[in-house]
């Protein structure tokens, strides 16, 4: 009698809601968190906030480099890592770039 009782569940668990337990930041915050490292990094730190950006903004992109995709400050945190991390890295080395 009851045999399809429940079956739209049994084949996919979590479309009712139950999406399980989410822990850590979203993708629109660490791409926040990656922009604002980033900005802070040309100031103090670049070696160590520059790669910080980028990874934040690798994260936010959802961990692939599809640039349809990815938010606007994601793509702007994994950018300015870069330059921040390669000026770090010329500043380290003696280039006299800053």
């Amino acid at each position: 009698m009851m045999t399809s009782y429940g079956q739209g569940t049994r084949k996919y668990p979590r479309s009712r809601g139950r999406t399980g337990s989410r822990s850590g930041p979203d993708r629109a915050t660490l791409g926040i968190i990656g922009t604002i490292c980033a900005i802070a990094g040309f100031f103090v730190l670049g070696i160590i906030l520059g790669p910080a950006a980028i990874v934040c903004g690798w994260l936010a992109m959802g961990r692939s480099w599809a640039l349809s995709r990815a938010a606007l400050p994601a793509v702007v945190a994994v950018v300015l890592g870069a330059i921040d991390t390669l000026v770090a890295l010329l500043a380290l080395t003696g280039n006299g770039v800053l």
